[in-house]
């Protein structure tokens, strides 16, 4: 199944109420079911909130507040990652997490491979769907001057990559 607009839609009818990204991001809610939502959608189970793994990113999320750079933690950290970078500041857990699925659509199940384009990416798609993912934390900031959002989900425990993701 490819991700299409329907998916898009189910997850909007889904999950109505729509969460802005702010700094004192602590509604875990919106995004958990968000990824469930996704993760449901390939007959994977769902995940729940770890506070210690939602510190973990937010701190990462506090240090990208002055630049605004979509840069994933050194050595991606002790999780698996996914980083969302936009301009302005009424993005919601909806638009993110429907952001990450759009790499469905360049993921190949039978292959598990990635036909992205230049600048585009399954990863983010393989680690909302991993089936052995059972916690996820994310942290939200809005950078500095307004630059726009920052926004960090870590997965635990983290996708492996070249493994096949359900």
């Amino acid at each position: 199944m490819e991700y299409s607009p329907k998916l898009a839609a189910a997850l909007l009818l889904a999950l109505t109420s729509a969460m802005i990204v702010t700094a004192q991001n602590d509604d875990a809610d919106y995004m958990v079911n968000a990824h469930n939502e996704v993760r449901a959608a390939v007959g994977v189970g769902p995940v729940t909130w770890d506070p210690v793994v939602a510190a973990y990113a937010q701190s990462f999320a506090e240090k990208r507040r002055t630049d605004c750079q979509p840069i994933l933690s050194p050595d991606g950290g002790p999780y698996g990652e996914n980083i969302f970078r936009a301009p302005g500041t009424e993005w919601n857990a909806i638009d993110v997490v429907i952001y990450w699925a759009s790499g469905k659509q360049y993921y190949d199940h039978a292959t598990n491979t990635c036909s992205a384009p230049t600048g585009e990416s399954c990863d983010e798609y393989m680690n909302l769907v991993w089936r052995d993912t059972k916690t996820i934390g994310c942290g939200a900031v809005v950078c500095d001057g307004n630059a726009g959002v920052f926004v960090i989900c870590s997965y635990s425990p983290p996708h492996m990559v070249g493994q096949i993701p359900y």
